[in-house]
């Protein structure tokens, strides 16, 4: 799949955040995928209370969905991202496992959401996406 990140002038330098303002894509088969969240595949949270754990098991989720999709990260075009009483120090917690995970080249777009809680009360962090294969 081709992808097309954009990032006016006229906009903020998102992607130093790990985030794109824009993404365009070729048609194809469209994938949504739930909220992914800290569970391992029997619902043991991993890093309970850690942010930076909680992170990257819910990138690792979304990894291990885009590729039973038939997918890869790089097909995701757009996250949403819930955080659990979001701090400004939080903001670069989850920058870095971003840019990890997604390059800095060809980001997904982005949205955070500030929620006060999530469907377990352990869960810190949960990423929902948007795919075309």
């Amino acid at each position: 799949m081709k992808k097309e990140c954009l990032n006016p002038e006229a906009l903020f330098n998102s992607k130093q955040y790990g985030f794109s303002q824009i993404v365009l894509s070729e048609a194809g088969k469209h994938v949504f995928i739930s909220g992914q969240v800290a569970w391992d595949e029997n619902l043991k949270i991993i890093g309970a209370g850690d942010l930076g754990i909680q992170t990257q098991k819910s990138l690792d989720n979304l990894k291990s969905a885009i590729e039973a999709a038939g997918g890869s990260l790089e097909d995701i075009l757009m996250l949403r991202i819930y955080i659990v009483d979001y701090k400004k120090e939080d903001g670069d917690v989850i920058s870095s496992h971003l840019k990890d995970c997604f390059g800095s080249e060809t980001p997904p777009a982005s949205t955070w959401i500030n929620v006060k809680g999530l469907a377990n009360e352990e869960f810190m962090i949960e990423i929902e996406a948007q795919a075309i294969i």
